[in-house]
Parts: C-alpha cells; structure tokens; sequence
C-alpha cells in the first residue's frame, strides 16, 4: 500500500501513545509466568505485542479484554501447557528471543517460528548463553526455527554480553528465575533495562560494567501493571516537530526511562527545544510529559557510547539531520543491519532518491549536500520504523511524495497515520 504526502505547514496540538512496546512485551511475559490474575493498562496495540499474546495463549495462558486493560490468568512457575503447534512469533525478535529463555526452562518440547523477515534475524545470539546454561536449543542456520528440548541439567552462569542486547540479556535472566543459585550477566555497554526493572533484579557496578543477577527469588508475581506510553513511536513525532515551523507538540504520560531516551539528549545537544514535566513513576518505570516546539537543529558529533541506546531512533534522527546544520554522520551501528531490514541500506537507498549526498560505510552513513528532488517515491522496506521517518520526511517534501509499503506501521503502531492527520496542519 502507498500513501502520498502534501507538504506540512506546522504541527500543533496535544498526543498520547498506547502502551511502550518494549514495556509491554515484559508485562505481558511476567503477567503469564505469574499464578493468578494480573491486570495491564495501557499495553501496546502494536502487532509484536499481540504476537507475544498469541504465543502465551499456546502455552495455556488466558487473555481477557475489559475496555483499555488486558486480564491475565498466569500459568504460575513450570505450569505452562505443552503447545500443540509451532509457537510463531511473527515480526517480533522480542518475543522470539526472550520465549526462548522461558522455554529452555519447561518440561516439554516446542518450536519457534517467525515470519520470512524474523527468520534471518541472528539468533546464535540467544542459542549460545542458553547453551551454556544447559538448555538444549538447536537450529539449522542459527536462525529461526529453535527446536527446544527439555532439560534435567539447566544451571546459573555468569555471562558477559558480546554485542549490547537487552533480548539477550532478558532471555537469560528469565532462564535464570527458574534456578536456585544465582545468573549473572555482566554488560559493558548499557542497555534497555525494562526486565530488571520490572523484575526487582539486583543491579551492580564492577569495574565500570554493570552487573544484573536473577534466580528464583524474583520468579514474578501476579500485580497491576500501567505501561507508559511508546517513547519510540513518539521520536517521530518529536523530530516531525522541531524541523516543522510554527509547530508545538504536547506528548502526555510517556516512557521517560534513562535508557531510552539518549535520543532526546542527542537532540538537546543539537538545539532541540524539549523540554521535560510532570515525571512520575509505575512499576519502577518513570514517565511524564514532553514539549517540543520548532528548532533550529545544528548537527554534532554522535558519541558511540550512546547507539544501543538510540539505535531504534536512527531512522527518524537522520531525517532531522537533513535539516539541521552541517552534515549528518553516525558510525559504529553495524546492528541496524539486523533489524527488520538492513536499516543502514534501506535508509542510505531512500536517501540517494532525494538527491542529497550519501556516503554508506559498514558501520553507519554519512549524509551531505540539499534535497533535489521536488517529488520522491520511498520504499518502506517492508520495515515499519523505515515506513515512519520516510513518511515525515515525505511531508517535509510535499508534491504527493510518497511511501510505498506503509502497512508494516502496525509492527509498533498501528495508529500512526491517525495521528499524523491529527496533529498535522496542512
């Protein structure tokens, strides 16, 4: 499906998102694994979410809707039914990658699948700290399928993170609750931190890593969850903002959380009006209020230490780039090139069609020169964060540019176009 765009004269007005996707994924997976009933507000629509849900519904799980909550009759500790089919995961790499942990776990035997994008997605990544652990996980390509095999010998150990991953880190700490003596994992470079978050976990400094434990003692427990909204899904509409005269955007109650908003201090550091209010807590997850108003953006060294914690925004933060001053370059973000597309590529093929100067690297991309172009036909790559920093950029440029491929938005959200025409002023 494509959609065309006429240029944007300003954006006004006020925004909620549903649920943080990350966030909710962790509710709904501590929600299952709990005995009893657990209540989430505001969980994400996204269709990676509901994936997570479709897979738990396998395993014995009971889902109730009641208005804006979801009702969850966990399961309680090694009390999941044995699926009667392959789990399938669709999109979504967290749900693939964090079930994994929980599966090695179980008495029985079962098989993740994905759709054809998340089956070349890497997933030596989770086989290899399971495998140490004792699970028996095997794959072909060390992509999806996982065939799963009970085991009488799973055991704690202490793990250092090759690459900064909160799927890898969450998997094992959930293979971990299920032990009695503790599993480490040690991280050199921060990562989202949802999991210990809402788990409780106890969390260390040695020697400049952070060190994160779980074992049974954390196994969850049936409670309330409130899930702030999307931080991600707002990026767009931050950036959407600042390049976009005469615009001021309110975004209530949405995920504040440390580890993920790095893009807006990157943006600060760039001149972006942001500013912060009303920060409060649930679940040990901050969130609050955000104001942006239109800025004039200057482009700055990126600092490598902050990319796992940007790397979903990158898409929407080289749009900015284009229209901030100076010339926009991001390395050392080899990883985008194992999302839902090559995102390195996919951003770097979109970009040559306007007419500015791209230079692609391994590890990231260097943007240079004007847009050309007066009307640009973009591809979403089938890739939904692709799909929403093209269609800002499409705005931006008018005369029915367009974005061909929108429908994978609904991956993150689905309501993304709504909220464009509201906010939007043409």
């Amino acid at each position: 499906m494509k959609r065309e765009f006429k240029k944007i004269k300003s954006v006004k007005g006020e925004l909620k998102f549903a649920g943080d996707k990350s966030i909710s994924h962790r509710a709904v997976f501590f929600s299952s694994m709990a005995e009893g009933k657990s209540v989430i507000k505001n969980i994400s629509s996204s269709e990676d979410v509901k994936s997570t849900q479709r897979v738990f519904n396998e395993l014995g799980v009971e889902f109730t809707n009641d208005n804006s909550e979801l009702i969850v009759k966990g399961r309680g500790k090694q009390k999941f039914k044995a699926p009667l089919v392959n789990l399938d995961c669709g999109n979504s790499g967290t749900t693939a990658r964090l079930i994994s942990g929980l599966l090695v776990a179980q008495n029985f035997s079962s098989v993740i699948i994905g759709d054809e994008s998340l089956s070349k997605r890497p997933m030596k990544r989770v086989i290899e700290p399971l495998s140490l652990m004792g699970g028996k996980i095997e794959s072909a390509n060390s992509t999806l399928p996982l065939s799963i095999q009970p085991s009488d010998s799973l055991r704690a150990i202490e793990y250092t993170l090759p690459v900064a991953s909160a799927q890898v880190k969450s998997t094992v700490l959930i293979a971990g609750l299920h032990l009695s003596d503790e599993t480490k994992i040690i991280e050199k470079f921060v990562t989202r931190d949802h999991t210990e978050r809402m788990l409780g976990l106890p969390v260390n400094t040695i020697q400049n890593s952070k060190v994160v434990s779980s074992s049974e003692n954390f196994y969850p427990t049936a409670k309330d969850y409130f899930i702030p909204g999307d931080i991600s899904s707002a990026a767009f509409f931050i950036v959407l903002t600042l390049i976009t005269e005469n615009s001021e955007l309110i975004i209530k109650d949405v995920s504040l959380n440390p580890t993920r908003i790095g893009f807006i201090e990157l943006l600060k550091k760039m001149n972006a009006k942001i500013k912060i209010e009303n920060v409060r807590e649930s679940s040990n997850e901050p969130y609050g209020d955000i104001i942006v108003h239109s800025s004039n953006l200057k482009n700055i060294g990126i600092d490598d230490s902050i990319i796992p914690n940007i790397i979903d925004e990158i898409p929407v933060l080289s749009v900015a780039g284009i229209f901030a001053e100076g010339n926009f370059e991001i390395r050392n973000c080899e990883e985008l090139r194992y999302k839902e597309s090559d995102r390195i590529k996919a951003i770097c093929d979109n970009m040559k069609l306007t007419g500015l100067d791209i230079e692609e690297y391994p590890d990231g991309f260097r943007i240079s020169g004007e847009i050309k172009k007066a009307k640009v036909e973009f591809n979403s790559f089938n890739d939904h964060r692709i799909a929403m920093a093209f269609s800002v950029l499409a705005m931006m440029i008018g005369n029915e540019s367009s974005v061909e491929g929108i429908e994978c938005v609904g991956i993150s959200n689905p309501t993304f176009y709504e909220q464009i025409g509201y906010v939007s002023q043409q």
